[in-house]
């Protein structure tokens, strides 16, 4: 009895790994994005931040994203430079209402910004996925 129930573990595991096998997941270093591939590089001077002001570089990427989640979703159109347009805007917001701001108030922002981005992300994925952009 131990042995069948040996050899059925066994056979469960074997049959996880191959679907593993099958599907041929192999981690690359390739970052190229699925959709719209000339997405503009985030500022150099936020890949440089100091680990220590990484939240600076959380909430202008949060900024970034529901800007970009907004104009679709009022433009009801999913180009990609309308999706991914420069990083000045979310700069500009970034350096007139935060800059200045202490840890926390980052922190409390970010969480807005997500919490923005996300709702907006219900509306703007159908109009992205209808123009094949998701």
């Amino acid at each position: 009895m131990m042995r069948a129930v040996a050899i059925g573990s066994l056979l469960v595991v074997l049959g996880a790994t191959a679907g593993v096998a099958e599907r041929n997941l192999i981690p690359t270093l390739d970052n190229q994005p699925d959709v719209c591939p000339d997405q503009p590089p985030e500022p150099q001077w936020m890949q440089d931040i100091d680990v220590r002001e990484s939240h600076k570089r959380l909430l202008i990427q949060q900024i970034y994203r529901a800007q970009s989640m907004r104009r679709i979703v009022e433009a009801q159109s999913c180009e990609c430079p309308t999706r991914y347009p420069s990083w000045k805007a979310a700069e500009g917001v970034f350096v007139e209402h935060f800059a200045a701001s202490e840890y926390w108030d980052i922190v409390e922002a970010t969480s807005d910004y997500r919490r923005q981005a996300n709702e907006l992300r219900r509306e703007a994925m159908p109009i992205c996925q209808a123009a094949g952009n998701w």
